[in-house]
């Protein structure tokens, strides 16, 4: 059984799909790839030189981690896994970040000058402190790679989640409009010749069966599809939506690929 994808939309931050043909595990797995298992790039260590705005260093390192940054994973590794150098840092695994600027005037994280051009801030416009005049920030911030099951700063994927495809069944409805007005997501149109759903409009259905409760001539039945699920995904910027579906397919055939070469030797 070959596994269907259908698109239903696409841009550069969020995605919505159709995955048919695969069970409720491989859809669970696709979705905690995409959290806990696509690995990104977050400032883990901060040195600062000067700080005399009214954060404590500990705050300003903890927003600074959580500033999404662009990530190449053809270039970078996890810093665990370096075998350049065996984890103490190196330009395979870490991204050296550098920020002076002085007040009056907010900082930006567009304010950061990475030393890889191709690693920004996701976003140009977060505010990272406010500095009066006189005040002063000089620091250098160290990037590394990571996953997101071991921190939230390296968690690419933000609410991914999907659920099975409705299946909504209308036989023999008397038009009393008691569903149509107990829908809370408004898909139900009541006609001459009883209630409809539009075909466009039967994937926004969340399952929550109140029609069906509602109705007291059991006209409506609401089921769904235990093979095809409705998937609906959001990346933080360090991946587009397209690339961060497309790694976490990638870490799911690495591990299968691991597994049978262990099953091989047994």
């Amino acid at each position: 059984m070959t596994m269907e994808v259908d698109i239903l939309e696409l841009s550069d931050r969020s995605a919505k799909f159709v995955l048919s043909r695969v069970s409720m595990a491989f859809a669970n797995g696709v979705r905690r790839a995409m959290i806990a298992d696509v690995p990104t790039l977050a400032i883990e260590y901060v040195n600062l030189y000067d700080n005399t705005s009214v954060l404590y260093d500990e705050q300003l390192a903890l927003r600074l981690s959580l500033i999404p940054l662009v990530t190449d994973i053809e270039t970078y590794m996890p810093q665990a896994e370096c075998e350049v150098c065996g984890g103490e840092g190196c330009p395979a695994c870490e991204v050296s970040l550098t920020l002076s600027a002085e007040g009056p005037g907010t900082v930006y994280s567009r304010d950061l000058i990475s030393s890889d051009p191709k690693i920004q801030p996701a976003d140009p416009n977060i505010p990272i402190v406010e500095l009066k005049k006189g005040q002063k920030l000089v620091l250098e911030a160290i990037a590394h790679m990571g996953y997101g099951r071991d921190s939230v700063k390296w968690q690419a994927g933000v609410a991914c989640g999907y659920k099975n495809v409705p299946v909504i069944t209308i036989e023999n409805c008397d038009a009393c409009g008691h569903c149509a007005a107990e829908c809370p997501k408004g898909i139900i149109r009541v006609e001459e010749a009883g209630a409809r759903i539009a075909e466009d409009d039967l994937i926004k259905c969340s399952l929550c069966r109140l029609c069906e409760r509602v109705c007291d001539i059991n006209a409506i039945k609401v089921d769904f599809y235990e093979n095809a699920f409705v998937f609906t995904m959001e990346s933080d910027g360090s991946y587009t939506a397209k690339d961060l579906t497309i790694n976490a397919a990638n870490v799911i055939k690495g591990k299968a690929e691991e597994l049978l070469a262990i099953l091989d030797q047994l």
